[in-house]
């Protein structure tokens, strides 16, 4: 039985979240969100030369390269790194470039009014992350640690999260009886501990209790 071609065995298992398929790459600032969602989630590779159906149209020319490595050094920040191997499959050529997670995020890139957000994978989609997130990676990075206070609005929220699957800011206002500020503070400490992690449902981002982690149990 033939061995199945490394390239072949990946778009069989069509984009995911750290999977995507490019049959180009025009716009470098494009192409750095979607090196930065890559960074700021799980990592993942972006197959250039693959239509979006997974068949090989292969990449054209040298230029496909130098477009990604202009998004990594000029519209990325910091800066993603990312490895870049050539292959040949079917007199095609594919380029595989591979961005590892990063423990250096909130990595931004430019949206469509060229303001610098940072960006999440979320499925095969690249979407915003939100304030509260970019605080916790910020907070996540620092020297010192981040110390998280049991007050009242902590303990509602993990009461809260004893009945419910997830929380957002806003009900963490109405049930702890604080303000958005305060709410997103709470948040970002303790996701930058790892007691809460984020999910997303419906494009929207919500947090919940890490599965298996006691942390600040209550």
């Amino acid at each position: 039985m033939k061995k199945k071609h490394p390239i072949e065995a990946l778009i069989e298992q069509g984009e995911h979240q750290q999977l995507d398929f490019k049959f180009e790459v025009s716009d470098s600032k494009k192409i750095a969100r979607t090196l930065s969602a890559f960074a700021n989630t799980d990592g993942g590779r972006l197959l250039i030369g693959v239509k979006d159906n997974g068949n090989i149209s292969g990449v054209r020319s040298e230029e496909e390269y130098y477009m990604i490595e202009a998004a990594s050094k000029m519209y990325t920040q910091p800066e993603v790194p990312f490895e870049a191997t050539r292959w040949e499959i079917s007199g095609k050529t594919v380029l595989e470039i591979y961005i590892a997670p990063s423990a250096d995020k909130p990595h931004l890139a430019p949206d469509k009014e060229d303001k610098y957000k940072a960006y999440i994978r979320v499925a095969d989609e690249n979407i915003l992350a939100n304030e509260i997130l970019v605080l916790s990676w910020e907070k996540k990075r620092r020297k010192d640690g981040t110390l998280v206070k049991i007050s009242k609005p902590v303990e509602r929220l993990f009461s809260y999260l004893e009945q419910y699957p997830y929380i957002n800011a806003g009900q963490l206002c109405r049930i702890g009886h604080v303000n958005y500020y305060t709410a997103k503070n709470i948040l970002s400490d303790l996701l930058a501990i790892d007691a809460l992690e984020y999910v997303v449902v419906d494009k929207r981002i919500f947090y919940q209790r890490v599965p298996g982690n006691d942390k600040l149990a209550l």
